[in-house]
């Protein structure tokens, strides 16, 4: 089969492409920008194209994968329409891959990542030969984001923004947290809530949730569970309670699915790419640690952790902003979320998806409101110079928060410093 994907380099489309690649079908995509996972991909034997145009889809396509960043009217998906090619969204076409096979599925507000590289830490301890599908890249696994295993398992990390994770057949879920995100989908807390309730009905008769019974949201979510709480909090090399509150769900996993020693397998988990990611250190004595953290909550978390691992230390947090609807609708939650650190430097938001939202936020003011000392940034790169010229001191430990395009800052700031 002749597969092109749309947007390839996204950390979940990237490894369904990969997955089919291995699988011995010919795989083609585009991107906007070149990264590490497109590169990556064109070292497997995929081409990739940056531009997007619509000149790159061969005629002969038997499917045409898109992500949730390509809109309608794109023009490869314009053209894919006039070639009259099958298309379906990276969900649907992830379901499709996954169906035949028995599927645990890790969903939730946050924590979705870690708890999905834990748990693939634990199976391939345990010699299960899982396929995977993660949305970070894990060292287990060469640092990518997918394996193609030989077992029946097949472990994903489950998207719930804009219903996307009803595409899937899960027989098993692992189910972090609910509290809400993705409000420019979804209209309430209590629509955000019905949509894992969908998600928990497309469990088979005899299928199995796994959540934290003290967490009344997702007890209101779910009333039949294994209450992973019933599980004492691992020890892990990776610090904050936030992660060990993970962990627990691959131990109650580990108990569901017979598999014995999997504490011992889960002081191997060391982390993931963008989860407090430890850069390095500059010549000028400054840790950089790299964190994917964009919502409140994960931030406060993500600095409570790096407050615990460095308690001696001043902290820095240099953040950018994913999105106006998320920073509008979270306002005064990210106001306190920084509580943690001694300083906190703003960029510029990151305008994932501009061509949809409502308003815009007024970053300068969003800035002067936080409860913390605080400074605006400006741009990435403008950002990047307050901090190395004026903020930044010996011993000091930076954290590089956001989901969007900031990451490379991290690298940037241990070359220059």
């Amino acid at each position: 089969m002749n597969i092109y994907c749309s947007g390839i380099g996204g950390i979940g489309l990237s490894a369904y492409a990969a997955l089919q690649n291995a699988d011995g079908h010919h795989v083609s995509g585009s991107d906007r920008s070149v990264s590490d996972i497109t590169r990556d991909l064109e070292d497997q034997g995929i081409s990739v194209f940056n531009s997007q145009d619509g000149s790159h889809i061969p005629s002969d396509t038997d499917l045409f994968v898109y992500s949730e960043a390509i809109p309608e009217d794109a023009p490869e998906r314009l053209r894919a329409a006039e070639l009259d090619i099958r298309q379906c969204n990276y969900f649907q076409a992830l379901g499709e891959l996954s169906r035949d096979y028995t599927v645990i599925a890790v969903c939730g507000t946050h924590g979705k990542s870690s708890t999905t590289a834990m748990a693939t830490v634990m199976l391939l301890e345990a010699g299960f030969d899982p396929t995977v599908v993660v949305g970070t890249k894990i060292p287990q696994l060469d640092n990518r984001n997918w394996r193609k295993g030989k077992s029946h398992i097949f472990l994903l990390e489950a998207c719930e923004y804009r219903g996307s994770f009803l595409n899937l057949y899960p027989d098993i879920i692992l189910m972090t947290n609910v509290d809400g995100d993705h409000f420019d989908s979804f209209s309430s807390l209590g629509d955000y809530h019905n949509v894992y309730r969908k998600f928990i009905d497309r469990l088979p008769e005899g299928g199995t949730v796994i959540t934290h019974g003290n967490d009344i949201e997702c007890v209101q979510v779910t009333t039949k569970f294994i209450d992973a709480d019933t599980y004492s909090l691992p020890a892990l090399s990776v610090p904050g309670r936030h992660m060990q509150e993970n962990a627990q769900l691959v131990v109650a996993l580990a108990d569901h699915l017979s598999i014995d020693g999997s504490v011992d397998s889960l002081k191997k988990f060391t982390g993931t790419w963008r989860r407090m990611e430890r850069k390095g250190d500059t010549k000028s004595g400054v840790t950089v640690i790299d964190d994917y953290a964009h919502h409140p909550k994960e931030i406060a978390a993500t600095i409570a952790a790096t407050r615990d691992a460095y308690p001696d230390r001043r902290i820095v947090c240099l953040f950018q902003p994913h999105t106006h609807d998320r920073t509008i609708r979270f306002y005064n939650d990210f106001l306190t979320a920084f509580d943690g650190a001694d300083i906190v430097v703003i960029t510029d938001v990151y305008d994932a998806r501009s061509n949809i939202e409502n308003q815009h936020v007024d970053i300068e003011k969003f800035t002067s409101d936080i409860h913390t000392e605080s400074r605006y940034g400006g741009t990435l790169d403008e950002a990047k110079n307050i901090l190395c010229s004026t903020i930044l001191q010996q011993g000091d430990v930076l954290l590089v928060l956001g989901a969007g395009d900031i990451t490379r800052i991290a690298t940037a700031i241990i070359e220059t410093e």
